[in-house]
């Protein structure tokens, strides 16, 4: 199998290195006739085995989702109607047993997709996990080697808050000639999934227009499903979606077409699509509907936000004119004076405090912005930054209010499709951080409780440090 150099030889068991290893599979365990075996291996070999000896294995589509302390959520989408399942084992424990979770099938009527949910994980500890799926076709490649994720720690009442680093990007396209404009490729420069990876987040925040539908798929299911799909397969995107913990918001690209809003005829079919290949904490916000939720990672809270199911077109003659609606609104106030924590993230596809009024900004919005300001200088609430999206260029924009709290907006774009750069009169620009060429961000949170900080890095498609800068923990 692949260039693992192990074959089935009878029911449970398996021949490795000239050894015979029997299996047992209730509990999970391995017997090794002559050697110990590192659990890792052990792990890739046990995968085999439960794989069977009537089916073979075929490699899935994988994607790490929500990490908690005590829980992991691993996404999965087979080409065809499948069983698979997730063997897992902690690697914190040189003798721990692998584990599996139940098998599942994949039907085509839910895109051959799995969503698995690994429970009772200690919290802090290093897991190892293989995706193995069953199908009638012969015999194919096992995958070499386990994927890792590691729980969050249970730092509170116990040290200072942990360190961590959140990636993030928007604006990723991943080119299909057939369907794409003509002329130059609006995509490329795919090795920026692995100059992610390379950082090592702990999570990958996709910022909105994470797919691109184009004019053949969004007028229907199938069409949104294929444009999902085939980005979703993209080779180089792999070693990203298995190693960080994935989120998202979507923006019009992920919607409908292009500046979609809540008029849509498709608008339910749109969200159905995003709920199942984003795994989110929560399918939306109960009371509120839409695709929002939010998530907490370390000591910051994440407030994720749904800006296309609630909007309004901005030249219909009415005074409510909206993006988030009341309902969001409200609940994204009342989260955000709950929160303790230092910095309250508010992801959101359009630039929020950019003063142009330009495309899908939210000065095209103005009521609306300056009452959510409002509402946060009035609560008191402290730590807020945004994150954005959807502009083909990079900027951290910063406002101070008149009581000295400042509110900061990171527009992070694009991944992989077209930059611009074009001349705008943002005057809350921050001077030198105007990226016009593909990017992506990083921030890292650090420091002793009461005293964190959040160091901005933004780098080219390449990892190459184009501009950071570092924000404290308001006092």
């Amino acid at each position: 199998m692949g260039d693992f150099g192990a074959r089935l030889a009878e029911p449970n068991t398996l021949v490795w290195q000239g050894q015979r290893l029997l299996i047992n599979e209730a509990p999970f365990t391995c017997t090794f006739a002559q050697q110990p075996v590192p659990m890792r291996t052990r792990l890739v070999l046990l995968s085999l085995l439960f794989a069977g000896t009537t089916f073979a294995q075929v490699q899935p589509v994988a994607m790490l989702g929500p990490v908690t302390m005590t829980e992991a959520t691993i996404w999965v989408q087979c080409k065809t109607d499948c069983q698979a399942f997730v063997a897992f084992s902690d690697t914190s424990d040189g003798n721990a047993t692998p584990h599996t979770v139940e098998h599942a099938t994949a039907s085509d009527s839910e895109a051959n997709v799995m969503v698995f949910r690994l429970s009772g994980l200690q919290p802090g500890h290093t897991y190892q996990y293989n995706v193995v799926t069953k199908d009638v076709v012969p015999a194919s490649t096992l995958q070499p080697r386990p994927y890792e994720f590691t729980t969050q720690p249970l730092w509170q009442w116990r040290t200072d808050p942990p360190e961590f680093t959140v990636a993030m990007g928007s604006c990723n396209y991943v080119n299909e000639e057939a369907h794409d404009r003509p002329g130059k490729p609006y995509g490329g420069d795919y090795q920026i999934y692995n100059s992610i990876a390379d950082k090592g987040p702990d999570v990958m925040l996709w910022l909105g227009d994470n797919i691109y539908l184009r004019e053949p798929d969004w007028d229907s299911r199938s069409g949104m499903l294929h444009r999902y799909e085939h980005t979703r397969a993209m080779p180089e995107m792999q070693r990203l979606l298995t190693s960080a913990s994935n989120y998202a918001i979507w923006d019009d690209h992920d919607f409908g077409p292009n500046d979609g809003d809540r008029s849509f005829v498709h608008a339910e079919t749109s969200r159905e699509l995003f709920r199942l290949f984003w795994p989110n904490p929560t399918p939306e916000q109960h009371g509120v509907g839409g695709v929002g939720t939010q998530f907490s990672y370390g000591d910051v809270d994440f407030f994720l936000l749904d800006d296309r199911s609630f909007r309004t077109r901005t030249d219909l003659k009415s005074d409510s004119l909206t993006i988030l609606g009341k309902a969001q609104i409200d609940r994204l106030i009342e989260g955000l004076k709950a929160s303790k924590a230092p910095f309250k993230m508010l992801a959101i596809g359009g630039q929020f405090l950019s003063t142009a009024a330009v495309f899908e900004n939210y000065a095209n919005y103005a009521t609306e912005r300056a009452a959510i300001i409002d509402r946060i200088q009035r609560e008191g609430i402290k730590g807020v930054v945004f994150l954005t999206g959807d502009r083909h260029f990079t900027e951290l924009s910063r406002l101070e209010l008149p009581d000295g709290n400042v509110i900061h907006d990171l527009t992070v774009s694009p991944l992989t499709s077209t930059a611009y750069d074009p001349k705008e009169d943002n005057t809350l620009r921050v001077e030198g951080t105007r990226v016009g060429q593909r990017n992506f961000a990083t921030l890292t949170f650090s420091g002793k409780r009461n005293e964190r900080s959040m160091l901005i890095n933004v780098f080219d498609s390449d990892g190459k440090l184009l501009w950071e800068r570092r924000i404290d923990q308001p006092k």
